[in-house]
């Protein structure tokens, strides 16, 4: 199943939303008194905005009439766009996925600059390897659960295969990842030879941070800033949660965590130097 697609309803969301925030803000409006109009709450709004809930075509009518839109074509547009928001991705073929809304952000990238400290970043994981990242994060998962998402997992890496253009990822991983045993020994060696192999791909960088920097400005949490072609979509940065993920869009922040990505990426490891430790560890751990 291929992750490619001509619709994306998660980006469409989020380029609907945007487009309707500036046609509220053009009109001098601000999202509570859109609500007041509508008699429905300044939440619902906001998440319309924002691209995080569906937007029905009756939505978009309403709003349209608040906003004192008249051109027609821009009507249709917003519309048919609605319409194209509210259809199913790929990834809901394999039943509820915990984070559908950054699947569907991932799909749409051009580059994604990702920290993980505790684990292999999952577009470079093995599929035995994610099985059991999944089983030990979601014990109360069911086993056909666990296959799906493991599944979606294996699917989702498609993005760095693509023989057109293949999604551009940079990856700084703790030395912490490489020493947890996921699985089974067995399990980490291939992992990590597989991080050495997918390394060597001119799309892919792998920086490991080592033991030895000691404390450093990514010890706070985990995160993937991923960057589009389109100028209309902005650059989010993504962090997860354990109830609920955090999307952050502003260019305060944005800018923020790519400052905080350039400090990481110095204080790493060189490619070449992270595969010989990445080769060190994984020999490590068949003695």
């Amino acid at each position: 199943m291929s992750t490619a697609s001509s619709v994306n309803p998660t980006v469409r969301r989020r380029r609907l939303g945007a487009e309707l925030r500036r046609l509220r803000e053009q009109r001098g409006l601000t999202a509570e008194e859109v609500a007041q109009q509508l008699l429905v709450s300044q939440s619902k709004i906001s998440r319309l905005e924002n691209g995080r809930r569906s937007i029905s075509q009756r939505d978009v009518r309403d709003l349209c009439e608040v906003y004192g839109v008249n051109d027609q074509s821009m009507i249709d547009g917003l519309m048919t766009m609605a319409k194209e928001s509210r259809q199913r991705g790929w990834w809901h073929a394999f039943g509820d996925v915990p984070y559908s809304v950054y699947i569907g952000l991932e799909a749409e990238a051009v580059g994604i600059r990702t920290y993980e400290s505790l684990f292999i970043p999952g577009l470079l994981q093995t599929r035995d390897y994610a099985h059991a990242v999944v089983s030990g994060i979601q014990p109360e998962a069911q086993p056909g659960q666990i296959d799906k998402r493991t599944d979606v997992r294996m699917v989702r890496q498609e993005l760095l295969r693509n023989s057109d253009e293949p999604l551009r990822l940079w990856a700084v991983v703790d030395e912490a990842a490489l020493h947890r045993v996921v699985g089974s020994p067995e399990t980490m060696r291939a992992q990590l030879e597989y991080l050495i192999e997918a390394s060597t791909l001119p799309h892919v960088t792998v920086q490991v941070l080592p033991f030895g920097i000691g404390a450093h400005p990514g010890m706070t949490a985990n995160f993937s800033i991923l960057e589009y072609r389109d100028a209309s979509d902005a650059t989010v940065v993504y962090l997860e949660g354990v109830t609920s993920d955090l999307y952050l869009e502003k260019e305060t922040d944005v800018r923020a965590y790519a400052s905080l990505y350039q400090h990481l990426q110095a204080q790493a490891l060189g490619p070449e130097q992270t595969r010989e430790l990445v080769d060190k560890v994984a020999k490590h751990h068949t003695q």
